[in-house]
């Protein structure tokens, strides 16, 4: 289990995204709230950042032309098991959103510089095909050539 860096989102192989879509999906239903050492720091956080986090993950998902179910998209939404839940706060999320898309900024504060090289060793360790020379055009060249 594992919340890639946020600025990898768009980098991500085919597999970790989708993978990703599914971490999200679990940690929006049963999953929210059970510890596990890799994402514990997602709970000390309110649900909408997970739900801020995983509407990224989706955006990425149709731009390349896959079809998330819209579902997801209702931030109330907890799966098939717990349906609508009014969990969520959707001021905090349109904010989120806005820091998000038009300030640049990190939804968890998590996702520093450590842990982006973290995944990025991580991802390097699994060969995921991913297109380092993108990820410098993205402006990870310092962070990609020190892993």
């Amino acid at each position: 289990m594992r919340l890639w860096h946020q600025k990898l989102i768009p980098l991500l192989p085919r597999q970790q995204l989708l993978g990703q879509h599914r971490e999200c999906c679990a940690l929006r239903g049963k999953g929210w709230g059970k510890k596990h050492a890799t994402v514990d720091y997602v709970f000390t956080h309110g649900p909408e950042w997970l739900v801020s986090y995983h509407l990224q993950v989706m955006d990425e998902m149709r731009r390349r032309g896959y079809n998330p179910d819209p579902v997801w998209g209702n931030p109330l939404w907890r799966g098939s098991t717990l349906g609508e839940d009014y969990w969520v706060d959707w001021k905090i999320i349109k904010m989120l959103n806005h820091s998000v898309v038009l300030q640049g900024m990190m939804i968890y504060p998590e996702h520093n510089d450590a842990y982006l090289r973290e995944c990025i060793a991580l991802l390097k360790e699994k060969n995921a095909p991913i297109d380092w020379e993108k990820a410098k055009e993205a402006g990870l060249y310092d962070t990609v050539e020190s892993v």
